[in-house]
């Protein structure tokens, strides 16, 4: 027997496999490790920050030049500013249905009450949105390069004014929008080198989100309320949100697009990271579900910084369940819009949040409503790794989604056979 063939089969496996099977190596593992071993949760955690350095290491370039040839074509076609417009329509509708059906389900359904027990001392969570706004323009253009934070907005807005100055004159932008579009190649063939590999390193990220998941089904706490937002978001993900690619037009198989969508899915839910997951859902849009690369970049772009709904209903659904953990009367209808609207608003604002947005979003939920609640959110620390997941899911969900919706509308998409992806 050829001792290569293994290797060769793994390599030509598609890759929402190569996930799927790496997230279930890895939870098999995670599930017969020691969850109460300090050692090797120690290790695990440290394994699974080196995973998503991984995972983002080509996230950044792949982005940058994608994103400019994309405005710099989109702009003189004149589809610029109606796409971004179209974007966040979409990114609103969705940020509203998500939030309300979250809302609705969670009164009908409502989990049994967590014990209250905050042995850790508050800490203050914000948004930073006054902080975001100024790095948008930092003293020096080029330093929104090469920071090291994972706040990718400011990369964005760098690449929006470099597309908008390709076109000032072909003649001196010429060879620099030539050498964009061939470095843009080359780091998109860079980045699906990586998510080839990402099914070994989806062991390490399924092994640790394991073994905490094993350790909180065992204290028993929180049961209810796990299978609430795991139900809820695979009937909304797998099944509510693609029914309406339904009104697509020409006529659209919603199935098909989900399943192109696999990937991006796997990768988000065990990995929790917006970020990590960034390439793995740009090559899955463009090669499954065959949206072209001037709108593939600029739907995602918008999506994963603005359209972080997912995130947002996970939140308002946990701090409803801490109200009611609190207190066992009916939660006045006002502080249901309340937190709703607030949960709606906060969507917008997760960008600096692409590895924790759900339990950021819930801190901050907790600290604006008040009145006793403010340090709410630390019972349900335990669970944040789960919280997180179940939003980066929904996030990713959504963006892949809207991405191939806006593509169909304005005919940059086409058809793919489902033998052929990925």
């Amino acid at each position: 027997m050829d001792p290569g063939l293994p290797i060769r089969y793994a390599l030509a496996m598609k890759v929402w496999l190569k996930l799927l099977i790496g997230s279930l190596l890895g939870v098999l593992l995670g599930f017969f490790l020691p969850y109460e071993n300090q050692t090797i949760l120690s290790g695990l955690a440290w394994f699974e920050g080196l995973a998503l350095r991984i995972g983002r290491y080509t996230a950044v370039p792949v982005l940058i030049f994608s994103l400019t040839i994309a405005i710099y074509e989109l702009r003189q076609d004149g589809q610029f500013w109606k796409l971004v417009f179209q974007s966040f329509l979409i990114i609103a509708g969705s940020a509203l249905f998500v939030i309300t059906m979250g809302i609705i389900v969670t009164l009908i359904f409502t989990p049994a009450r967590i014990p209250i027990s905050i042995e850790e001392q508050l800490s203050m969570v914000s948004l930073g949105v006054s902080e975001n706004v100024l790095e948008l323009f930092p003293a020096n253009m080029f330093s929104a390069l090469v920071s090291e934070s994972l706040y990718l907005l400011p990369v964005y807005i760098f690449a929006f004014f470099l597309g908008m100055g390709f076109s000032y004159d072909r003649n001196y932008t010429k060879p620099v929008i030539s050498l964009t579009d061939s470095l843009s190649r080359i780091f998109y063939y860079i980045a699906s080198f990586f998510s080839e590999i990402l099914g070994f390193v989806m062991i390490l990220l399924a092994a640790y989100w394991a073994i905490r998941y094993h350790g909180v089904i065992r204290a028993k706490v929180f049961r209810d309320l796990i299978l609430l937002l795991g139900t809820f978001s695979v009937v909304l993900g797998f099944g509510i949100l693609p029914l309406f690619l339904y009104a697509l037009q020409p006529k659209t198989n919603p199935w098909i697009v989900l399943y192109g969508s696999l990937g991006p899915a796997i990768a988000a839910f065990f990995s929790g990271d917006i970020n990590f997951t960034l390439p793995v859902l740009v090559r899955h849009v463009k090669e499954n579900l065959g949206v072209r690369r001037r709108s593939n970049t600029v739907t995602i772009s918008l999506f994963t910084i603005f359209c972080r709904a997912g995130s947002a209903m996970v939140a308002a659904v946990t701090f409803i369940v801490i109200i009611k953990s609190y207190i066992s009367l009916k939660i006045n209808p006002a502080d249901i819009f309340s937190i709703g609207g607030r949960a709606f608003l906060i969507s917008f604002f997760l960008a600096r949040h692409p590895g924790d947005g759900a339990f950021a979003a819930l801190g901050v939920l907790c600290l604006g409503f008040g009145r006793g609640y403010e340090a709410g959110y630390l019972i349900l620390k335990p669970l944040a790794f789960y919280l997180i997941a179940i939003g980066t899911f929904l996030d990713v969900m959504l963006a892949s989604f809207g991405s191939f919706a806006l593509a169909k509308i304005n005919g940059f998409q086409e058809e793919k056979s489902p033998r052929h992806f990925i």
